[in-house]
């Protein structure tokens, strides 16, 4: 496979030189221009020996783009403080700040760091609000997009999208929120907590915990039970105050979204077991357990394979493997897309392995025989119809064992 080239990358910023007093100024606007258009996630500025190595992550995997020059990588992380309204003097303190892209379209949260060779930045940028606003827009598959519509509906219970960080939990959290906030025409009252608020949702009362004056999730929480809300959304359940509170809502008459790191659905209930969350909450208290990753779609390039190698041990039929071109940077992958699985406790002996406090292997074991397509297997079917590689899966979803499927 070709390895991406950084040259058109150096030629981006080749422009401009490094004695000019505007330097600074012209290379951030440059570098953050180039991450909305190329549809990064992250911008990472790396201080080094060497100078100050940019890198962008797309679809999910860091690209080197161009080392600036030692002398200048101290004014390159002032202005992008300057822009975020931080304290350019302090070089010696995290810290972390915001900016509006001058259209309004992206935010992005801005986060610094001090190191042996300077100051670390990492710039995250948040996909604007046109984006992702329905559920149609995330490209589930029908059957977890109709029965999660329908649970959207409901006047109780709690739903959790988990993952690990970068998977898009938060992403789905928004999406369900605003299509709440669409169809109910204001008729719902919708309120959030996060830490911190990512995207401005209209018709969702977000607030942002405040430790400082002891304003923590668990807290905020219990405040907001105050306000009349029918819907609640927690920006990610961390801690077992949390989670207590959040479940205790949900039994109260109150839809709860919030976010969760989990390996799998099945996962995410041995988790908050382990956290000491009564069983009964959780088989009462939670409706649905949705449980994703990204993979990166294979590019146009890509050719087929008869090499068995090329299978890396995984039960499929058929294999395409990236090749890289220049549509794709020589990375093989344009884009990404969704697995995901999603786990409902409605099922009788699921419901009752919950109370019991069965391990992770016989709770999914019990979920697939009720009928729940796995992440693997949606993994098996996007390398199957040739949307994605063997070694892309197993990037994302690692080199552990397959569960058994039902009909194993």
């Amino acid at each position: 496979m070709k390895q991406p080239t950084p040259d058109p990358w150096k030629r981006e910023f080749s422009q401009f030189e490094s004695h000019d007093p505007q330097y600074a100024p012209l290379v951030v606007d440059r570098m953050l221009e180039l991450g909305r258009q190329r549809g990064a996630s992250d911008l990472h500025l790396q201080p080094g020996g060497k100078g100050l190595e940019l890198k962008y992550r797309i679809d999910g995997v860091l690209q080197p783009a161009v080392v600036f020059p030692t002398t200048v990588a101290a004014n390159i992380i002032a202005r992008l403080k300057v822009q975020a309204e931080l304290l350019t003097y302090r070089t010696d303190i995290a810290q972390e700040g915001r900016i509006r892209s001058p259209a309004g379209d992206v935010e992005m949260r801005v986060s610094t760091f001090p190191t042996l060779h300077g100051e670390r930045a990492v710039v995250r940028l948040f996909a604007g609000s046109g984006k992702f606003q329905r559920l149609e827009d995330l490209g589930l598959p029908d059957d977890v997009l109709r029965p999660l519509g329908r649970l959207l509906q409901e006047t109780s219970g709690a739903i959790l999208a988990t993952g690990p960080a970068g998977c898009g939990k938060t992403t789905t959290v928004y999406a369900c929120m605003r299509q709440l906030a669409t169809e109910t025409h204001a008729r719902r009252s919708l309120v959030s907590l996060e830490d911190p608020i990512e995207v401005a949702t209209p018709g969702v009362a977000q607030s942002q915990v405040n430790p400082s004056v002891g304003l923590d999730l668990a807290t905020g929480l219990r405040f907001l039970m105050r306000q009349d809300p029918e819907v609640i959304m927690v920006g990610e359940i961390r801690d077992r105050d949390t989670a207590e509170a959040a479940l205790g809502a949900s039994l109260t008459g109150h839809l709860l979204l919030s976010t969760f790191h989990a390996g799998s659905a099945a996962e995410a209930i041995s988790r908050l077991s382990d956290m000491g969350i009564e069983p009964y909450l959780l088989r009462s208290g939670v409706l649905a357990i949705l449980s994703q990753r990204l993979v990166r779609r294979l590019c146009e390039c890509a050719q087929e394979s008869d090499d068995p190698v090329a299978r890396l041990g995984l039960p499929i039929e058929r294999v395409r493997v990236p090749v890289g071109c220049e549509a794709c940077s020589g990375t093989g992958y344009r884009g990404r897309f969704l697995l995901v699985e999603m786990l409902t406790a409605e099922r009788t002996e699921l419901g009752r392995a919950i109370l019991s406090r069965s391990d992770t292997a016989t709770l999914e074991r019990l979920a697939v025989d009720a009928g729940m397509v796995t992440r693997w297997q949606r993994a098996y079917d996007a390398i199957n119809t040739g949307r994605t590689s063997p070694a892309e899966v197993r990037r994302v979803l690692g080199f552990t064992e397959p569960p058994l499927s039902a009909s194993q």
